[in-house]
């Protein structure tokens, strides 16, 4: 990735989540690592607004599946239904076989809703009565979730979390961002959204190069030295697994190839490790405890030089 083209896509990222530069270079940094993200907020602060750029972007093919509490998994993955023409069952395909599903309001659908997307997130694929059948590639799920002391929510159980290699939250713009925003609020929607800066071919291109970022073995340590510290240590209700540990490693090159290296320094595992650790750390009933970061205490207890 080029400087002109990364200035290119947080250029346009920007016109329309405005003021919130962080949390856009790290949704793109999951984007690159073929990584799932979860976007958890409050209604109304953009999370639809930046996976329909994000689609549009890369020229992905999208849809949108709007979780609620009666949704069941066959509305999401699709199922077989009898044609009388041909006196046979054909499978019709649901709205998660696109390049880039948004579960939107993901906790607001039942625990077993939630459950029938983890076999897309972790294979690329969906069995149905027996058959299984492959998700497009490049596939992503962009999770959104409203706060759990919210009512009507579902509370997204570990194995789902671990699925997303980010959760992100973008908060409440300041004065002048929102000032802006509501400059722009007489601007059609669908005019206004950006254009494909990139292709899906080059993207795959992108996400080849960031599995290639060299990360030397004082790197690996360090990460490995922050896993094993919320294992060992009390006070982190639930320790990073080895998948989390392949997550840190992929987001941490992902960030050093959008910044022109083909190499991790310690500065880009610190720069991911809360937006991937902090949402595999937490229980349920630390959700309202936003003064607790579980991952800023974990990296200030782990020294990135040790030997």
């Amino acid at each position: 990735m080029n400087n002109t083209q990364y200035q290119a896509l947080t250029n346009a990222l920007s016109q329309h989540i405005i003021g919130k530069s962080h949390q856009l270079k790290l949704a793109l940094a999951c984007i690159l690592a073929n990584g799932h993200l979860l976007i958890e907020d409050l209604p109304g602060m953009g999370k639809t607004t930046l996976s329909h750029a994000l689609a549009r972007l890369f020229g992905l093919q999208f849809s949108r599946i709007q979780f609620t509490s009666d949704l069941l998994p066959a509305d999401m993955l699709g199922s077989n239904i009898y044609n009388t023409q041909t006196q046979s069952f054909e499978f019709r395909h649901g709205p998660v076989f696109s390049q880039l599903v948004l579960a939107d309001e993901i906790n607001r659908a039942s625990p077993k809703t939630q459950s029938a997307l983890l076999e897309a997130m972790e294979e690329q694929q969906v069995s149905i009565d027996g058959q299984t059948f492959r998700l497009p590639d490049p596939f992503f799920v962009i999770g959104t979730q409203n706060p759990s002391y919210q009512s009507g929510t579902y509370p997204l159980p570990e194995s789902q979390l671990d699925r997303f290699l980010m959760r992100i939250s973008l908060g409440y713009p300041d004065w002048d961002a929102e000032k802006a925003m509501l400059m722009q609020a007489g601007i059609d929607r669908d005019s206004s959204m950006p254009e494909a800066v990139v292709c899906a071919n080059t993207l795959a291109q992108w996400q080849s190069s960031v599995v290639n970022v060299h990360a030397a073995d004082a790197v690996i340590d360090y990460i490995l030295r922050l896993v094993t510290m919320s294992r060992t240590t009390p006070g982190y209700p639930h320790a990073l697994s080895p998948r989390a540990s392949k997550a840190i490693l992929a987001a941490a090159k992902a960030w050093a190839f959008m910044h022109e290296r083909n190499y991790v320094v310690p500065e880009d595992v610190q720069a991911v490790f809360e937006s991937v650790a902090e949402h595999r750390m937490r229980s349920a009933n630390m959700e309202q405890a936003e003064d607790t970061v579980l991952s800023q205490r974990l990296l200030e207890s782990v020294d990135p030089l040790a030997a």
